[in-house]
Protein backbone atom coordinates (compact mmCIF):
# COMPACT_ATOMS: atom_id res chain seq x y z
CA UNK A 1 0.00 0.00 0.00
CA UNK A 2 3.13 2.67 0.67
CA UNK A 3 4.89 1.77 -2.68
CA UNK A 4 0.82 2.33 -4.46
CA UNK A 5 0.82 5.15 -2.56
CA UNK A 6 4.74 6.98 -3.43
CA UNK A 7 4.13 5.37 -6.98
CA UNK A 8 0.97 7.86 -7.16
CA UNK A 9 2.31 11.04 -5.72
CA UNK A 10 5.24 10.09 -8.21
CA UNK A 11 2.83 9.82 -10.97
CA UNK A 12 0.99 13.23 -9.67
CA UNK A 13 4.64 15.13 -9.61
CA UNK A 14 5.34 14.62 -13.11
CA UNK A 15 2.06 15.02 -14.55
CA UNK A 16 2.35 18.37 -12.73
CA UNK A 17 5.23 19.63 -13.61
CA UNK A 18 4.66 17.92 -17.78
CA UNK A 19 3.47 21.14 -19.17
CA UNK A 20 6.68 23.53 -18.13
CA UNK A 21 8.22 21.25 -20.42
CA UNK A 22 5.79 20.81 -22.86
CA UNK A 23 6.61 24.09 -24.54
CA UNK A 24 9.32 26.64 -24.06
CA UNK A 25 8.07 29.55 -25.73
CA UNK A 26 10.17 31.96 -27.18
CA UNK A 27 13.12 31.05 -24.89
CA UNK A 28 16.58 29.45 -26.64
CA UNK A 29 15.61 31.99 -29.70
CA UNK A 30 17.71 35.46 -30.15
CA UNK A 31 15.76 38.94 -29.42
CA UNK A 32 16.66 40.69 -32.74
CA UNK A 33 14.13 39.68 -35.31
CA UNK A 34 15.24 38.78 -38.79
CA UNK A 35 14.44 37.82 -42.23
CA UNK A 36 15.18 35.14 -44.54
CA UNK A 37 14.85 34.50 -48.52
CA UNK A 38 14.97 31.11 -49.44
CA UNK A 39 13.59 28.36 -51.36
CA UNK A 40 11.02 25.74 -50.12
CA UNK A 41 12.87 22.01 -49.37
CA UNK A 42 9.88 20.53 -47.24
CA UNK A 43 6.35 22.15 -47.34
CA UNK A 44 4.42 23.26 -44.53
CA UNK A 45 3.50 20.62 -42.26
CA UNK A 46 1.63 20.85 -39.12
CA UNK A 47 1.24 18.04 -37.49
CA UNK A 48 2.35 17.95 -34.49
CA UNK A 49 2.43 20.32 -31.80
CA UNK A 50 4.04 23.43 -34.21
CA UNK A 51 3.44 23.79 -38.14
CA UNK A 52 7.13 23.64 -39.85
CA UNK A 53 8.50 23.87 -43.26
CA UNK A 54 12.23 24.01 -44.66
CA UNK A 55 14.03 26.62 -46.75
CA UNK A 56 16.99 26.28 -48.19
CA UNK A 57 19.10 29.28 -47.90
CA UNK A 58 22.38 29.41 -49.75
CA UNK A 59 23.87 25.91 -49.36
CA UNK A 60 21.86 26.31 -46.04
CA UNK A 61 18.90 24.10 -45.16
CA UNK A 62 16.92 25.70 -42.18
CA UNK A 63 14.42 24.29 -40.08
CA UNK A 64 11.05 26.62 -40.23
CA UNK A 65 8.92 26.34 -36.72
CA UNK A 66 5.85 28.19 -36.80
CA UNK A 67 2.92 28.80 -34.94
CA UNK A 68 0.97 25.96 -33.52
CA UNK A 69 -1.33 24.27 -36.63
CA UNK A 70 -4.91 25.93 -35.53
CA UNK A 71 -3.28 29.29 -35.26
CA UNK A 72 -0.60 28.67 -39.02
CA UNK A 73 -4.00 27.79 -40.47
CA UNK A 74 -6.37 30.52 -39.09
CA UNK A 75 -3.33 33.04 -40.32
CA UNK A 76 -4.07 31.43 -43.41
CA UNK A 77 -1.18 28.84 -44.43
CA UNK A 78 -2.58 25.59 -44.79
CA UNK A 79 -0.13 22.71 -46.08
CA UNK A 80 -1.21 23.05 -49.58
CA UNK A 81 -0.04 26.46 -49.95
CA UNK A 82 3.51 26.77 -50.50
CA UNK A 83 4.97 24.18 -52.73
CA UNK A 84 7.95 22.92 -53.09
CA UNK A 85 10.72 24.64 -54.62
CA UNK A 86 8.63 28.22 -54.25
CA UNK A 87 10.68 31.14 -52.63
CA UNK A 88 9.36 32.50 -49.39
CA UNK A 89 10.49 35.31 -47.46
CA UNK A 90 10.21 34.48 -43.53
CA UNK A 91 10.64 36.88 -40.77
CA UNK A 92 11.31 35.44 -37.02
CA UNK A 93 13.99 34.79 -34.33
CA UNK A 94 16.63 32.86 -34.84
CA UNK A 95 17.76 29.99 -32.47
CA UNK A 96 20.87 31.07 -30.52
CA UNK A 97 22.33 27.28 -30.43
CA UNK A 98 25.29 27.49 -32.35
CA UNK A 99 25.69 25.52 -35.20
CA UNK A 100 21.78 25.14 -35.37
CA UNK A 101 19.93 26.41 -38.53
CA UNK A 102 16.53 26.89 -37.12
CA UNK A 103 14.36 30.06 -37.24
CA UNK A 104 10.84 30.56 -34.90
CA UNK A 105 8.95 32.67 -37.63
CA UNK A 106 6.62 35.24 -36.99
CA UNK A 107 5.55 35.60 -40.76
CA UNK A 108 5.81 34.01 -44.22
CA UNK A 109 5.30 35.90 -47.50
CA UNK A 110 4.82 33.59 -50.41
CA UNK A 111 5.03 35.95 -53.83
CA UNK A 112 2.06 38.35 -52.65
CA UNK A 113 0.65 36.26 -50.02
CA UNK A 114 1.16 36.99 -46.47
CA UNK A 115 0.91 34.69 -43.38
CA UNK A 116 1.43 36.67 -40.20
CA UNK A 117 1.58 33.37 -37.39
CA UNK A 118 2.29 35.57 -34.55
CA UNK A 119 0.99 38.65 -35.74
CA UNK A 120 1.38 40.38 -32.17
CA UNK A 121 5.36 39.80 -32.39
CA UNK A 122 5.62 41.47 -35.85
CA UNK A 123 7.33 44.59 -34.76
Amino acid sequence: MHMKRIAGFAAMAVLAASPAFAHHGWSGQEDKITSLTGTVVQSVNLAGPHGGMKIKVGNQVWDITLAPPFRTSNAGLTEAKIPVGATVTVRGNRTTEPGHYEMKTIYVKHGKDEYRVYPERDR
